[in-house]
């Protein structure tokens, strides 16, 4: 119990850290645990979700499975955490914020998400799930919370990229899902897939930490990138 509880929770506390740490202007830690706990706790009526949808439904295509039960349901409930509980508050004041606190909720999620499977399926998938289902969370949180931060940025483009933090995490989600349900030697052409949502993903943590800067929101971006 404890060592699965451990493993469970480690690769993501990694993952948050090394998010954390690159932040120049660091993020209140209650804050981010608070996050990290609202992330964690929408597992549960995913779940319930699940549940109901496989217990009506007799034959879901992978398709289906991949992008809409999974992918659309994970990704919606974390945009909506993320814009009811930190889209207007004070803290949110700069690019980089949406990256820390959008990366909060999706490890926290991941966390718990992970606990479940070790508890489940046994500790020593720990390795495997740290690799590719928290790694790819951690993806998609920073993904999420790029675009959030250009939104909060840039009102002008506030609703274009309130809509590109859900499509994109989504659309990756849904792929990475799919890769793992529908194709053959999917570990090889997962890796790779990684590796390229890896790449752009780091792109975009280094792009926001150019903009870390704390001046008033009308005067960050005065030219749209």
């Amino acid at each position: 119990m404890i060592a699965a509880l451990s493993a469970g929770i480690a690769p993501a506390v990694a993952f948050m850290t090394f998010i954390y740490l690159r932040d120049r202007i660091t993020e209140p830690l209650w804050l981010i645990a608070r996050m990290f706990i609202a992330g964690a706790l929408i597992v549960l009526p995913i779940m319930f979700i699940q549940y109901g949808l496989h217990a009506e439904l007799d034959h879901i295509p992978n398709v289906m499975e991949a992008f809409l039960f999974s992918a659309f349901l994970e990704e919606f409930f974390k945009w909506f955490m993320f814009m009811f509980l930190i889209y207007q508050h004070e803290e949110f004041d700069n690019h980089y914020d949406g990256i820390v606190y959008a990366s909060a909720i999706s490890l926290g999620f991941a966390s718990l998400e992970n606990i479940f499977y070790l508890l489940s399926n046994g500790i020593e998938f720990a390795w495997m799930r740290a690799l590719y289902p928290v790694s790819s969370h951690a993806l998609f949180g920073i993904i999420m919370g790029y675009y959030l931060g250009k939104a909060k940025m840039n009102p002008r483009y506030k609703r274009r990229y309130l809509t590109v933090a859900f499509v994109m995490p989504f659309l990756l989600h849904g792929i990475y899902n799919y890769i793992l349900l529908g194709l053959n030697q999917f570990i090889i052409i997962l890796s790779l897939f990684l590796i390229g949502v890896w790449t752009f993903a780091i792109y975009r943590l280094k792009h926001a930490r150019m903009y870390d800067v704390r001046f008033p929101i009308r005067k960050i971006y005065e030219k749209d990138s």
